[in-house]
């Protein structure tokens, strides 16, 4: 039996399920028994590939046009959000978020996971979106959070179309396995997890996606 455990995630960094998600998978992964085995590929998934770089709107008002729902309706449940994610140890603010298209993020993504760093960069692009009111579609943004993590060729990335295929790779991947919504969590290639479940639902599925590995 090969003793690496692969968790691929395919998710988006202006995604406020995924990054939810990313917290309580973090503390299934600190209570799951096995976890020196586990490695973490990150997969790109766009909430919406057609997106702006930018907008004028805010992102209460984009979420109010686009379902067609009252700017005040649409702040009650981005406040909600914000609660949830008090709960998890985090403070966002998402009156400032820069609603932007997240490819270029997801190539920065690829990149750092080429580092070994992978799991810094998600991270620090989820709080410079969701905290910081950062816009992560913007190469010289990006290039600076490349920086605070120790990430090197940055700057290089926005000269080429490198690590596009390997995004649209992990997109077509995900098409194929009927992923429509993120976070998408695989366990071990065996258990699929959808949504922000919670920890505790995910550390059933790590525990049972081993146990599925060390019956074969």
């Amino acid at each position: 039996m090969n003793d690496t455990f692969f968790v691929d995630v395919w998710s988006d960094v202006v995604c406020p399920f995924c990054y939810l998600g990313s917290r309580m998978f973090a503390a299934a992964l600190g209570d799951f028994e096995h976890r020196e085995h586990v490695v973490v590929r990150h997969r790109a998934f766009e909430l919406d590939p057609r997106s702006a770089t930018s907008y004028d709107l805010s992102l209460n008002e984009l979420v109010a046009q686009k379902y067609g729902i009252s700017v005040e309706r649409a702040r009650s449940i981005n406040e909600r959000l914000e609660a949830q994610a008090f709960t998890l140890q985090m403070t966002w603010a998402l009156q400032d978020a820069k609603v932007t298209n997240s490819f270029d993020a997801h190539r920065l993504i690829t990149l750092a996971q080429s580092q070994g760093q992978g799991d810094q960069m998600n991270e620090r692009l989820f709080r410079a979106y969701f905290s910081e009111g950062r816009h992560v579609g913007d190469h010289d943004t990006l290039s600076t959070l490349a920086a605070d993590v120790g990430v090197m060729g940055a700057d290089d990335l926005w000269r080429s179309d490198e690590y596009s295929l390997d995004v649209r790779r992990d997109e077509r991947e995900a098409q194929e396995l009927g992923i429509s919504g993120v976070p998408a969590m695989l366990l071990d290639g065996t258990f699929m997890i959808v949504g922000a479940q919670g920890a505790d639902a995910m550390l059933d599925g790590l525990r049972r996606a081993w146990a599925r590995r060390s019956a074969t």
